[in-house]
């Protein structure tokens, strides 16, 4: 039985998973984050170049 739990705590690939998931999860986080502030920039660029258009 000693065993069967030493070997589970040295065992790392639960660990691991939880390591990529967070990883995962922040780099979904980041891409959000950076394609709401280009939508918005992109937007903007767009309404302004429109404006030029019908003032021409």
């Amino acid at each position: 039985m000693f065993t069967t739990l030493s070997s589970m705590l040295r065992n790392d690939e639960g660990a691991t998973l939880v390591e990529y998931s967070l990883v995962v999860a922040l780099i979904a986080v980041a891409a959000i984050v950076a394609m709401t502030a280009l939508g918005t920039s992109v937007k903007g660029l767009f309404t302004s170049m429109s404006g030029q258009l019908n003032a021409a």
